[in-house]
C-alpha cells in the first residue's frame, strides 16, 4: 500500500509554526557555477541555519507536535550529527529531554555540539543504521518518543519549508538540486515546488558510496545497501524510508551520484570562491553541477544543506580537493647524486613559479643506478595546466620525472 504523501498545506502550516524558530537562510549567487552552466546559479545557504543545517526545521515540527504526556517521556533520535543537533535544539525549545544515539565515528564537533544543546549522547555502532536500531530499542524500553531523521510526515513537512523560501527568493528558478540521504529534505522540497510550480526540475544527488536510491527506484521499493563508504557522513544512509521513497519515486525528476573526489572539489570551490564552509553532505549538489553529472535548466538553485564539518576533516578535504584539482603535484625526480644537483633542481622549479612543500631523498631504492638519487617532491601549483608546464620543463632539462598523484 502506497503511503499518503505530505501536502502543500502541511508544509505551509509547518512554515507558520517555524516562523519564530528558524531563520530564513540567505541565497547567494555562484559565479563559478553560473559560468559552468551558462546561466544563473544560486546557493541556498542552509549551512547558516540554526544548529548548522536544515535539520532543525523537521525536528522542531515533529517535537512541537507532541502532547504534554509524550514530551514528559522525552524524545530519542539517531544521527551522524545534523539531525542530532536539530533534535537537541528543538527538544530544548520544547522543554523536553533528548537522548541521541550517534555512530562511534561521528565527528567530534557534532557530538560536542549535540551535548552543548542539552542532549544526552550515546555512541553506538559504526553506522547511522546501527544507531537507529539502538535508538528504537531505547524508545521501546523507556517510552521515549522516537524522532525519525527523515521518514515521518512532520519531518518532511518541516524540511519542505526550504523550497517555499527558494521560490520566494528566486521566483524564476527552473531547477532545484539537493543531496539525498534518507530523503526527507528532497521529499518535502519536491512537494512544495511541484505543487506551486509543476514545471520545476527537482534533482537529487547521492554520494556514490552510499547511493541507496537508484537501486530502490529500479526495484520499485526501498532496498538496503550491503555497505557504505563515503566522506559525506551526513547522507551516509543505507536505506531510504518507505515514506520518502514514495515521494521521491513520484516527484523527483532525476537522481545522480558523485564521487568523494568530486565532493572534495566542490568543498574547495565553496570555500575558495563562495567563502562558504560546507560539510561534504552539504556540497553534493554543487559537486554534481561542477562535474557535469546532470543537465539542468537555469536558473538553478543548489541547496548547501549543512556546514557542520570537523576542522581536521576540513584540512584533509582541502588538501585532497587541491590535489584533485591539480593544485598539488607529487613528483619523483631522478638526478645525479653529487653536490649542487638539488639546488639546481629547486632553482628550476622556482623558475616555473611553483612552490615546494616537501623534499625527501631516496638513495637505497634497488631500481636506482649507482651514483643516482631520487628526489621526492610535493609541489604546490596553480592548477593542472601549470603542473603540466612544470613537468615538461623538468623533462626538457634532462630529468627523469615520475608523477605520483
Amino acid at each position: 500500500m502506497t503511503p499518503e504523501l505530505v501536502s502543500l498545506a502541511d508544509i505551509e502550516q509547518a512554515r507558520e509554526r517555524l516562523r519564530s524558530v528558524v531563520r530564513i537562510t540567505p541565497i547567494e549567487p555562484s559565479r563559478p557555477l553560473s559560468a559552468k552552466l551558462g546561466g544563473p546559479a544560486w546557493l541556498k545557504c542552509e549551512n547558516l541555519q540554526r544548529a548548522g543545517s536544515y535539520k532543525v526545521r523537521g525536528a522542531y515540527m515533529r517535537i512541537s507536535g507532541l502532547s504534554e504526556q509524550e514530551r514528559a517521556r522525552g524524545v530519542v533520535a539517531a544521527s551522524a550529527g545534523n539531525h542530532a543537533q536539530g533534535v537537541a535544539l528543538a527538544a530544548g525549545l520544547c522543554r523536553t529531554r533528548a537522548t541521541v544515539f550517534m555512530p562511534v565515528g561521528a565527528p567530534l564537533p557534532k557530538v560536542a555540539a549535540t551535548r552543548g544543546y542539552g542532549a544526552s549522547v550515546q555512541l553506538v555502532g559504526a553506522t547511522v543504521d546501527e544507531a537507529l536500531v539502538a535508538a528504537q530499542e531505547f524508545a521501546d524500553r523507556t517510552g521515549a518518543v522516537f524522532i525519525h531523521p527523515f521518514d515521518h510526515p512532520d519531518v518532511i513537512a518541516g524540511q519542505g519549508t526550504v523550497a517555499l523560501e527558494i521560490l520566494e527568493q528566486v521566483p524564476e528558478v527552473q531547477t532545484i538540486i539537493t543531496g539525498i540521504g534518507g530523503g526527507g529534505l528532497i521529499s518535502g522540497m519536491a512537494v512544495a515546488a511541484k505543487a506551486l510550480r509543476p514545471d520545476i526540475q527537482i534533482i537529487g544527488v547521492q554520494a556514490a558510496g552510499a547511493a541507496a536510491v537508484p537501486p530502490a527506484l529500479r526495484a520499485g521499493r526501498p532496498v538496503r545497501l550491503p555497505s557504505i563508504a563515503t566522506i559525506a557522513d551526513g547522507i551516509a544512509v543505507g536505506r531510504c524510508g518507505d515514506l520518502t521513497f514514495a515521494h521521491i519515486s513520484k516527484l523527483v525528476d532525476e537522481v545522480v551520484t558523485v564521487t568523494d573526489e568530486e565532493i572534495s572539489r566542490a568543498l574547495l570551490m565553496l570555500l575558495e570562491r563562495g567563502k562558504l564552509v560546507a560539510e561534504p553532505a552539504g556540497a553534493v549538489g554543487v559537486a554534481a553541477l561542477l562535474a557535469g553529472k546532470v543537465e539542468v535548466r537555469t536558473p538553478v538553485v543548489s541547496v548547501v544543506s549543512g556546514g557542520n564539518i570537523d576542522p581536521l576533516l576540513m584540512v584533509r578535504l582541502i588538501e585532497h580537493g587541491l590535489s584533485a584539482a591539480g593544485r598539488y603535484l607529487h613528483l619523483g625526480v631522478r638526478c645525479a647524486d653529487r653536490p649542487g644537483q638539488l639546488a639546481a633542481l629547486l632553482s628550476l622549479i622556482a623558475e616555473q613559479r611553483a612552490n615546494v612543500l616537501d623534499v625527501a631523498h631516496q638513495r637505497h631504492d634497488p631500481g636506482l643506478h649507482l651514483g643516482e638519487v631520487e628526489v621526492d617532491l610535493s609541489v604546490e601549483t596553480r592548477g593542472a595546466e601549470h603542473s603540466d608546464r612544470l613537468v615538461n620543463a623538468l623533462t626538457a632539462a634532462g630529468y627523469q620525472v615520475e608523477v605520483n598523484n
